[in-house]
């Protein structure tokens, strides 16, 4: 039986991958059963099931190729779900009820548990002429502000949490509101936001000449396209998003261009993808095949790949056959295309087994190699399965052949091409992995770099204890394994430490054999001055990205998780905390400050009154009680029991902020209401709401950003460590750190996107 790498690997296979009986009896009672499940779930639409299910229990057996979680946790279970990962949904037509029928197909998406992307730079922009009707247009934010509603509601009603991509072109007139919307910290939360940067734009950049704004060939402003993209990266440099994509460079590369032309991305961006396409995500583990790790012989298999490669690919094309999908639009799609995503795991872990340093020139190189090996087998592989199964529907040679990826392909895969066709249009990408690797072993996740060679994390036990757990990087335990308390070498780099020009010379050379995209991080450090900012992403344009994401830590986005590096076996994690916990309730004193708001929610016969008293503590004030009254009795239980229970979390101290976030999510399915100009989803986000305004207003928290301000009697109480990063909302542990665009929980892998 195998065993896992770590404790974490062995929670997460339990806890999102492993079939279990609806009351929690686990049918898979080893690892081995999952790849059993999978292999032959994929195998069954083979002509000879049996012989395949083994060469497919081969590939999963040691964590060597790694499909996305939903295929892990969904194939073979005769469950009702999509193992695809990420849908682009169909163009927005611009009519209220051509918007609201693409919210049902989200809805409906969603609740099987598939992300979805948007673009909606085909809604008119707000103040624009509604004809026939003698009203302006909202614009698209306020549509996206209602998506926003429905992902919450979904999530609220226990469906898999949510994941979207809004996208919006560069020259739309409201792209300076898109641009900006986030910046409000109670908006588009379900939301990552991407701007559709265009040649011409930046080429109108680097000339600082003008740039029109239109919509359907009316120019509503005209600005200069230098001050739109300072705009754009200041919004970035002080919030991490939007993130940019290069929408023009995508739609040339495609090889589908004949066909098709993208304007959106899955929410991670790995996936540019056509009205109604869908991702289907696996990953090489790289680490898994690096012959003679760290010595002078150390390299990586090139025949063990080629056949994991060749595997892989016929695996995810059976995923095409066996998958549901939420609607008849994404299946016709898939099956038309037969697109698929394979892309690695584990490349950083691989370039330290070889002696490498990641952005080092040599591993730049190196990372391009393995990525062409990749390439070229798995283009191979499906001219081999076009040739035993036909091409996709809607191949066509010549103009395939001719788009820009093919024409860097080599002649062999290009003539085979020709000869049989090829079963899939689209074949590799590069995913957020972040939970499979922590589940294949803790290995270094997609290309990005190591993040740290090791930290604790707490692990709640069954009898509500805390124990303290080590979480090691693979190639660092594997480093200790064979070299004893050696210290680590100099190469031993992390995403601290590297330079943001690093990251993009790793990102570019990966792109050039990746005929899709890549979801990858550049970390920056927090004092990277904004035009050494700027500087990032025109380097990543001028090195032939697709688009680029940036984290820089601030007060307002947040640190990541802070490590202490050591170049010894045993690198030790950093200590503190910025949210604490305590033993016992806050004492009550005789008397209280605090204020009364009363609450008129549309549609309601009578107000509810909000009382919220404080506590001082070493001069700064924090909430210790609230009380809810209202003269309708149909509210009475209720308010009395949300009075009890905010109380009562309140008078525990530490950050109590997170009931704002909570009473906010709160959907009414019944519809919520208009309040001062915004919407609000139901009476206990309007009650949230004003507990956050008092808070702001006694100073508990900063009016941007959500920040604590320090509660001094709740430092003394501290219990373990000081964490850096934002409380995970799945398992409450802090640390929350920006991995390939998404926040990931480096104690159980949750993210937005996995």
């Amino acid at each position: 039986m195998t065993r896992f790498a770590a404790p974490i690997a062995e929670q997460i296979w339990d806890m999102k991958y492993r079939l279990k009986e609806a009351e929690g009896q686990a049918l898979d009672l080893s690892v081995e059963d999952s790849w059993r499940r999978v292999a032959r779930d994929l195998a069954r639409v083979e002509k000879d099931p049996a012989a395949w299910e083994d060469r497919f229990y081969a590939a999963l057996e040691d964590f060597k190729f790694l499909p996305a979680g939903r295929i892990l946790a969904g194939a073979g279970t005769g469950r009702d779900v999509t193992l695809f990962n990420c849908f682009v949904m169909g163009t927005i037509p611009d009519s209220m009820a051509g918007i609201f029928e693409m919210l049902k197909e989200a809805a409906l998406t969603m609740q099987q548990g598939g992300g979805i992307g948007y673009d909606f730079s085909t809604i008119r922009p707000r103040g624009a002429e509604v004809k026939g009707v003698a009203a302006d247009a909202s614009g698209p934010l306020s549509f996206m502000d209602v998506w926003d509603a429905m992902c919450r509601t979904i999530m609220s009603a226990g469906s898999r949490r949510g994941a979207m991509m809004a996208t919006m072109r560069c020259d739309h007139p409201d792209i300076e509101a898109f641009i900006a919307a986030k910046q409000d910290s109670a908006r588009l939360r379900m939301f990552n936001l991407s701007v559709l940067v265009t040649d011409a734009f930046m080429q109108a950049v680097k000339d600082d000449g003008p740039w029109d704004l239109q919509f359907e060939g009316k120019v509503f402003h005209t600005v200069q396209a230098r001050d739109l993209w300072n705009r754009i990266m200041r919004a970035t440099y002080d919030y991490a998003e939007p993130g940019v994509i290069f929408i023009d460079r995508i739609n040339q590369a495609n090889n589908l261009n004949y066909v098709e032309n993208i304007s959106a991305t899955n929410p991670c961006g790995e996936q540019p993808l056509p009205p109604y396409g869908a991702c289907l995500l696996g990953s090489v583990n790289l680490a898994r095949l690096v012959d003679d790790p760290f010595t002078a012989k150390a390299k990586l298999n090139p025949e063990r790949l080629d056949e994991l490669v060749r595997t892989a690919i016929r695996m995810m094309d059976n995923v095409v056959d066996a998958s549901k999908f939420p609607l008849p639009q994404q299946l016709a799609e898939a099956q038309a295309k037969r697109r698929i995503g394979l892309g690695v795991t584990g490349l950083a872990d691989a370039l330290l087994m070889l002696g490498l340093r990641y952005g080092a020139p040599d591993a730049v190189e190196q990372t391009r190699a393995w990525m062409k090996a990749i390439a070229r087998s798995a283009y191979l592989a499906s001219a081999d399965l076009a040739k035993e199964k036909g091409a996709f529907p809607l191949f066509d040679a010549e103009p395939y052949l001719k788009s820009g990826f093919m024409s860097r392909m080599d002649e062999d895969v290009r003539d085979a091409i020709r000869e049989h066709g090829i079963r899939n249009a689209l074949l590799t990408s590069i995913a957020p992995t972040g939970t499979i690797s922590l589940y294949a072993g803790n290995v270094s996740s997609g290309i990005e770099p190591v993040f740290a060679y090791a930290y604790t994390r707490k692990v709640l036990q069954k009898d509500g204890s805390r124990t303290e757990e080590e979480v090691v990087d693979y190639a660092v335990q594997m480093w200790r394994d064979l070299k004893g308390d050696a210290p680590l070498p100099d190469y031993f780099v992390n995403a601290q430490t590297l330079a943001p020009l690093d990251h993009v010379a790793m990102q570019a050379a990966a792109q050039e054999w990746v005929d899709s995209s890549i979801s990858k991080t550049i970390n920056c450090p927090e004092d990277i001055s904004f035009e050494d900012f700027k500087d990032v992403y025109l380097a990543a344009w001028d090195q032939g990205c697709k688009g680029c994401t940036t984290y820089r830590p601030n007060d307002v986005t947040g640190s990541v998780l802070s490590v202490s590096e050591k170049t010894e076996a045993a690198p030790e994690a950093d200590t503190g905390a910025d949210v604490v916990y305590l033993t016992e309730p806050l004492d009550r004193p005789a008397a209280l400050e605090g204020a009364t708001y009363k609450l008129k929610f549309p549609g309601s016969e009578h107000a509810i009154y909000i009382t919220i008293n404080d506590i001082v503590q070493a001069g700064h004030r924090r909430p210790f009680e609230v009380f809810i009254n209202s003269k309708n009795m149909e509210h009475y239980a209720w308010t009395v029991a949300l009075t009890r229970m905010i109380s009562a979390v309140f008078r525990r101290g530490g950050d109590v902020s997170f009931v704002v976030e909570e009473l906010k999510a709160v959907f009414d399915p019944r519809g919520g209401a208009w309040m001062e100009g915004r919407y609000v989803p139901s009476i206990l986000a309007a009650i949230g709401g004003v507990i956050e305004r008092h808070m702001i207003a006694t100073g508990f928290i900063a009016g941007e950003g959500m920040g604590l301000k320090s509660d001094p009697k709740a430092e003394v109480m501290a219990v373990g460590e000081r964490p850096r990063g934002p409380a995970c909302p799945s398992c409450g542990q802090f640390g929350m750190r920006m991995i390939e665009g998404c926040m990931t929980c480096p104690s159980c892998g949750h993210s937005k996107c996995g």
